[in-house]
C-alpha cells in the first residue's frame, strides 16, 4: 500500500477518535438535557453525605431574613429563583439549588450549559432552569433565566421575562437591607422569609470541572467541591424547612439541616 495512503487513514483515524471521544459530554452552548449519570447523582445524595458535608457558617450567611406577608402560590410556599444563564455566580448556586429541592420534589427537563466564556470565572459548568419543571408536595418553585449565555452586543440575548409580580418582588427585596447590595443575581426568594442575592460560595471552585466531575464530587462531602454544594444545600433546605413547618421529616430533621436552622435567623 502506498505510504500517502497510509498516513491519510491514520489522520482519519486520528479525526475519528477526535470527534468522538467525548460523545458522552454534550455541548455546553446553549443547552442540552441533563445526562442520565449526572441527574442521578444530584438526586440520589444520601443523607450521610449532606451530614458529613454540615452547615458551614459562610454557606449559611448567604441567607438573609426577609419581610413581609407569606409568599405562596398554589396553596404552598413559593420559591422563585431569577438568575441567567451567562452568570457564573449563578452557575455555582444552581447546582445546591437543584440538589436540595430535589429533596422536597422532581425535576422534569432541566438542562445543562455553562456560563459566560467571557465573563469571570469563563465556562462554568451548569444547570439551566430554562423550559424545566418541578413539582413538590411541599413548596411551589418559580424560576426566570432572563438570559443566555450568547452575546448579543454588549448584554446577552434575552430568554425569559418576570411577570410583574416576580419582578415586583426582585424589586422589593433584592436591595439592601435584605442583600448587601442592589441587582444582584441570582436573586431567591424562600416565601419572603429568607432572600439570597448572588452565590454561596466561589465559583472558582468549579473552574475547569464538567458536570461529571462536579457531580460526581457530592460523593465526597468534605471535599472543596462537594461541601460547598452539600453544605449550601443544607442551608437551602434549612430554608425551605422554615416555609414547611418541618416536612418532610426526613429531611429537615437530618443532623446537616439541623445545623443550617440552628444558624438562621
Amino acid at each position: 500500500m502506498p505510504v500517502l495512503v497510509i498516513i491519510a487513514i491514520v489522520v482519519g483515524l486520528v479525526v475519528v477518535k477526535l470527534t468522538t471521544g467525548n460523545s458522552k459530554t454534550p455541548a455546553a452552548t446553549p443547552e442540552n438535557p441533563v445526562p442520565a449519570a449526572v441527574m442521578d447523582r444530584l438526586t440520589s445524595v444520601p443523607t450521610s453525605a449532606f451530614d458529613a458535608a454540615g452547615a458551614p457558617s459562610s454557606l449559611v450567611a448567604s441567607l438573609k431574613p426577609g419581610s413581609g406577608s407569606p409568599l405562596t402560590s398554589a396553596g404552598k410556599p413559593l420559591v422563585l429563583y431569577v438568575g441567567a444563564e451567562y452568570c457564573p455566580y449563578c452557575a455555582a448556586e444552581r447546582w445546591p439549588m437543584v440538589v436540595a429541592l430535589s429533596r422536597f420534589g422532581q425535576f422534569t427537563g432541566l438542562k445543562v450549559t455553562e456560563s459566560s466564556t467571557s465573563d469571570i470565572d469563563p465556562g462554568t459548568q451548569t444547570l439551566s432552569f430554562h423550559g424545566a419543571t418541578y413539582t413538590s408536595p411541599y413548596i411551589t418553585f418559580q424560576s426566570v433565566e432572563e438570559q443566555t449565555n450568547q452575546p448579543q452586543g454588549d448584554t446577552y440575548a434575552t430568554l425569559e421575562t418576570p411577570t410583574a409580580a416576580q419582578e415586583k418582588l426582585v424589586q422589593t427585596y433584592d436591595k439592601p437591607p435584605f442583600t448587601n447590595s442592589s441587582g444582584g443575581i441570582p436573586f431567591i426568594d424562600f416565601g419572603n422569609r429568607y432572600i439570597v442575592s448572588g452565590s454561596a460560595y466561589d465559583p472558582a471552585t468549579l473552574q475547569g470541572q464538567s458536570w461529571f466531575q462536579i457531580s460526581g464530587a457530592l460523593s465526597e462531602p468534605t471535599g472543596q467541591v462537594g461541601q460547598s454544594i452539600l453544605g449550601t444545600a443544607n442551608a437551602i433546605s434549612a430554608a425551605i424547612c422554615k416555609l414547611t413547618n418541618g416536612q418532610p421529616g426526613s429531611v429537615c430533621t437530618s443532623a446537616g439541616v439541623k445545623a443550617a436552622a440552628a444558624q438562621l435567623k
